[in-house]
């Protein structure tokens, strides 16, 4: 009986490593293997292009064509030497030392919004230039001409006359959340195209004095000089940010970057191309927001709303009885959290409309119909 337990045994222990020996050496003899051989090269090659845990390679590929480098050049005049301006000095050399126009180059980054050529960019990369010059992602070179800039939300409009255009898509920023990863992709320190990554840190971020209009989504994801005009996205690739501005005593990447929202932009967008210029509402009053300390003054429970600091004579607050010391606590029922709340919030009303203001004036509230005016530029 041992006997017969003993052969068995051998018996399996050679098959095993026969087995062993042509699964390693020859699996296409094995019969379970799919068409008899191992994967193809080209099941092979899938395999090492598809998708990796945590890359962000598809969203990338998918937004990096429509960011160009936008490079601007203008002709700036230096500042003479104080010795130049001296009247003994020019008695006897007379004035041929004037200063001389110097050209000025600059660099940034912008966003192709549309096949028909149309760029996003920021209103201070493309500021007083006199050739606008953009570089596309596959070697393609063109000059671009500025269709409107708008100063106060810091977007230009530019285009460009090529043929299949690369155009990205827009995300929807009013649905990004903290802590949604983004990309920035721009041009930092005219390096090349290059792609960041990081989180949304803040939502609707204002007063940072960059801008007359801010809502800024703010990043960490590294945005550099020159990346202004470039695009934030999801990790879908789709736009849902401008990168404008960092905050930096260094001049480089603190961790702190923001962008204006894509919802925003395209608005902005879609007044300069079909208009030229962007039109915005206006009250005529100036704002201060409520601290804690004016909400002890004024008795009210909390600090919130807007303290109506001036009205212009003739303007429309004026017209409708608003008056300095009036407390703006909504707009249409929608409450205003601040100045800053109030000053969007009124911009984005067309001129003409009527709006019911909910005011606090001697410790009770009221309601003021005021015609929306149009914003000065």
């Amino acid at each position: 009986m041992n006997k017969l337990w003993l052969i068995f045994a051998q018996s399996v222990t050679v098959l095993l490593a026969i087995f062993f020996i042509v699964s390693t050496l020859r699996p296409e003899l094995l019969p379970w293997t799919p068409r008899g051989k191992l994967a193809t090269v080209k099941e092979a090659v899938s395999v090492e292009t598809a998708p990796r845990p945590g890359s962000f390679y598809a969203a990338a590929e998918i937004a990096m064509p429509s960011v160009v480098n936008i490079f601007t050049s203008k002709e700036v005049r230096m500042p003479s030497h104080p010795l130049l301006d001296d009247p003994m000095f020019q008695r006897f050399f007379g004035e041929r030392f004037e200063s001389r126009p110097r050209r000025a180059s600059s660099l940034g980054s912008g966003v192709i919004v549309s096949p028909e050529g149309y760029i996003l960019t920021n209103h201070h990369v493309v500021e007083a230039a006199s050739e606008i010059q953009v570089a596309l992602v596959d070697g393609r070179n063109a000059k671009a001409r500025i269709i409107g800039s708008d100063r106060e939300s810091d977007l230009a409009v530019l285009k460009i006359d090529l043929d299949n255009l690369p155009s990205i898509t827009f995300g929807q920023s009013e649905q990004a959340r903290v802590g949604d990863i983004v990309l920035a992709i721009g041009n930092p320190f005219g390096v090349g195209q290059t792609v960041t990554m990081g989180i949304i840190g803040a939502l609707g971020r204002s007063q940072v004095g960059i801008n007359t209009f801010e809502n800024f989504i703010q990043t960490d994801a590294a945005i550099n000089p020159g990346n202004s005009g470039g695009a934030l996205t999801d990790t879908a690739g789709n736009l849902i940010g401008i990168n404008t501005a960092i905050y930096s005593r260094t001049g480089g990447s603190l961790g702190i970057g923001f962008a204006i929202p894509a919802n925003a932009a395209k608005q902005i967008m879609e007044q300069i191309i079909e208009t030229g210029n962007v039109t915005r509402g206006w009250l005529g009053v100036s704002m201060q927001d409520i601290t804690p300390e004016l909400a002890e003054s004024f008795r009210l429970k909390k600090a919130g709303g807007a303290l109506i600091a001036g009205v212009l004579k003739n303007g429309p607050a004026d017209e409708a009885g608003i008056k300095p010391g009036d407390i703006l606590l909504a707009m249409d029922g929608k409450t205003v959290a601040d100045s800053s709340e109030m000053l969007n919030l009124v911009a984005a009303l067309s001129p003409g409309k009527t709006v019911t203001l909910t005011i606090l004036r001697n410790s009770s509230e009221r309601s003021v119909k005021v015609k929306v005016g149009k914003r000065p530029t």
